[in-house]
C-alpha cells in the first residue's frame, strides 16, 4: 500500500507556558455515559464527535472498552490545514480518518496518574499503543503531559481524568497524526502544510 505522510500543526496556546498544569478535575461519581457520548455531549469537542459519527466509530466507543481517548478540541481541529480536513472529512477517506481518530484511542483505563508514573517509570518518555496500532509518546513538561504523535504533531492534556462508564476521557489541545495508509494506490490529496509547530500547554 502506497504510504504518504501529511503534516500537521497542531494547536498553539494562546497563554505562555505555565510551570504548572491548569487541569480541571472531575468528582467521583459513577459515570453513566460512555465516552463517545461525553465527547458528543461536550461542546468543545463537536469537531470529534462529528468526526467520529462519519468514521463509523462511535458505536465501538460506546461498547464496553474500557477506552481511553485523547480527545483534540474543536480550536485544535480548526488549527489543521484546511486541505488535511477536506482530506480526512472526504467520505472516499473514511478509512483514513478512522486511523486518525483511532490512534487517538488506547485500549483500558489510563489515568494521568499512570502518564506520570509511567513517565517517571520510562524516564522521561512513555509509549503506548493505540487501537490504531502505532504509538504515541508521553512525557511531562513544566507539570504538563505532552502527547506526540508523529509527522511533529503534539498536543498538550488541558482537561484530565474525565471518567466515564466506559473508559476516561483526556482533553487536548492538538491533533495527532499517525504515518497513514490512504484508501488506494492512487495518490492522495495535497494535504501537505507548513512544517508542524511545536504544540505548547494551555494557559
Amino acid at each position: 500500500m502506497l504510504r504518504t505522510r501529511f503534516f500537521v500543526a497542531p494547536l498553539l496556546a494562546f497563554a505562555p507556558v505555565l510551570a504548572t498544569p491548569a487541569f480541571a478535575q472531575t468528582d467521583e461519581a459513577a459515570p453513566t455515559a460512555t465516552v463517545a457520548e461525553a465527547a458528543t455531549a461536550n461542546p468543545d469537542l463537536a469537531t470529534l464527535a462529528k468526526a467520529m459519527t462519519a468514521a463509523g466509530v462511535t458505536e465501538t466507543l460506546n461498547g464496553a472498552g474500557p477506552f481511553t481517548i485523547f480527545a483534540p478540541t474543536d480550536a485544535a481541529f480548526a488549527a489543521v490545514p484546511q486541505p488535511m480536513t477536506d482530506y480526512l472529512m472526504d467520505p472516499a477517506n473514511k478509512d483514513v480518518l478512522t486511523q486518525v481518530l483511532t490512534y487517538h484511542v488506547v485500549p483500558g483505563k489510563v489515568t494521568a496518574d499512570d502518564l506520570y508514573k509511567k513517565i517517571k517509570a520510562g524516564g522521561g518518555t512513555a509509549k503506548l499503543t493505540t487501537v490504531e496500532g502505532q504509538e504515541l509518546s508521553f512525557s511531562e513538561v513544566q507539570g504538563n503531559i505532552k502527547v506526540d504523535g508523529t509527522q511533529g504533531s503534539s498536543g498538550y492534556i488541558t482537561t484530565q481524568n474525565l471518567a466515564q462508564a466506559n473508559g476516561v476521557v483526556h482533553v487536548l489541545n492538538g491533533v495527532l497524526i499517525p504515518n497513514l495508509t490512504p484508501p488506494s494506490d492512487e495518490p492522495a490529496a495535497d494535504a501537505t502544510a507548513a512544517a508542524p509547530t511545536e504544540a505548547t500547554p494551555a494557559g
